[in-house]
């Protein structure tokens, strides 16, 4: 158990004002507003521990928040519904807990936002202030059945509940070993909300059999621009045994659909067909492409991908139509992915409770009044680098000020 006011076994039978099923940033967030107003609040957490994808984040040190997160850094069939929330609950509002709890941080890069110590320093955060507000945590407590007549009637591991207003924090489907489940897509159907398209997020691409020898290349990085058409993103590409990753992949691959080709720029900011004319015209030009290219790229890189790409001869016999054809593959070299790694190494799960069917105040389903959902399991996902932590903060926080 993480430390922090939490039970293991809430009264049977006993009735709260708001019921917070799901420990993750949303969760915690959400209790712990609603308990400072004076609300009768028990958060349901179904492993031991909460915070458990928090522990993880940012190799540990938990990339908390991004000063850069606004409406454009998040994908969902309603673009604007996200803006009241993070509006009124800013990367700044989550600094200044952080502040006052005298935790040591930095911005890493883009406005990511790292503790300098360990990500359990932001967990502990959290339940010192549910415990200052008196909102308690079950641990170990899974939820097994809800109805609605007056109230909500959960049964649950450690009994039944009963409350007045039922917040969904479950999150979505990535990370299975972390305990993620399907629950809160479950619960929401049950009441008739729709859901958005479900799918893996912040994901891994894979190679197509055609592709497979550039495995060959697992472990190495190169900065690129990533390009969909839906945005592009200035970050570095690994290559794995299975794929590809790194930042630039996983930005773009939350844009990404099957049987599309994405195109990566592997010189970013290099005019590629001048600095060819100019190589071959100079010195440069009796040495060849992988020569050439190992000045910009990792030599084992370079003669990989020359090989597949470029005739094998010096520079200078190059005819100007090739010198053309190798500048394009430079500035936009297509890769088209059989896949993604799946839910296992995701960031995030895109899709979600269809927010057309929630208040973007209150968080509060239309049809089913004193029915909450934040987080994750919203059709909410932000870009990679503390987007969906703060849009977990601000959903949070959204719906603890309204139940």
């Amino acid at each position: 158990m993480e430390a922090g006011a939490s039970i293991r076994n809430p009264q049977s039978g006993s009735s709260w004002d708001v019921v917070v099923i799901g420990g993750g940033a949303a969760g915690l967030m959400c209790a712990l507003q609603a308990g400072r107003r004076g609300r009768r609040v028990i958060l349901l957490e179904h492993n031991e521990s909460v915070g458990k994808k928090i522990v993880i984040s940012g190799g540990g040190r938990c990339n908390f928040t991004n000063l850069e997160a606004g409406p454009d850094n998040y994908l969902s069939a309603q673009p604007d519904f996200c803006k009241s929330a993070l509006a009124r609950f800013t990367p700044w509002d989550f600094i200044a807990f952080v502040e006052k709890h005298g935790i040591a941080y930095h911005e890493k890069k883009l406005g990511q936002q790292f503790c300098d110590g360990s990500a359990r320093e932001i967990i502990r955060m959290l339940l010192d202030e549910c415990r200052a507000a008196d909102a308690r945590i079950a641990l170990s407590c899974r939820v097994s059945s809800v109805r609605h007549s007056d109230r909500f009637h959960l049964e649950t591991s450690a009994g039944p509940l009963d409350c007045a207003s039922l917040v969904v924090a479950t999150g979505g489907l990535s990370f299975p070993k972390l305990g993620a489940t399907d629950f809160g897509y479950r619960i929401a159907k049950q009441f008739g909300l729709r859901l958005t398209d479900i799918r893996p997020g912040l994901v891994p691409l894979t190679f197509t059999d055609a592709d497979t020898s550039l495995g060959e290349l697992s472990g190495l990085s190169i900065p690129v621009t990533a390009r969909h058409s839906s945005g592009e993103f200035h970050e570095n590409l690994l290559f794995t045994h299975r794929g590809i990753s790194g930042p630039a992949v996983l930005q773009i691959s939350s844009f990404w659909r099957d049987h599309e080709t994405l195109r990566f720029d592997l010189m970013p900011g290099v005019d590629t067909a001048q600095w060819l004319a100019t190589a071959q015209r100079s010195r440069s030009g009796g040495t060849d492409l992988p020569t050439l290219l190992s000045r910009s790229w990792p030599r084992r890189f370079a003669e990989v991908w020359a090989a597949r790409h470029a005739p094998s001869k010096p520079l200078a016999h190059f005819k100007a139509r090739e010198l053309t054809d190798l500048a394009e593959l430079l500035r936009a070299w297509p890769f088209t992915p059989s896949g993604t790694e799946g839910y296992p190494k995701a960031e995030v799960t895109l899709g979600g409770v269809d927010t057309s069917q929630l208040s973007s105040k209150t968080m509060e389903c239309r049809q089913v009044p004193g029915l909450y959902f934040i987080g994750e399991v919203v059709d909410v996902t932000g870009w990679l680098g503390g987007y969906n932590f703060q849009w977990a903060w601000a959903s949070g926080h959204a719906a603890g000020l309204a139940v």
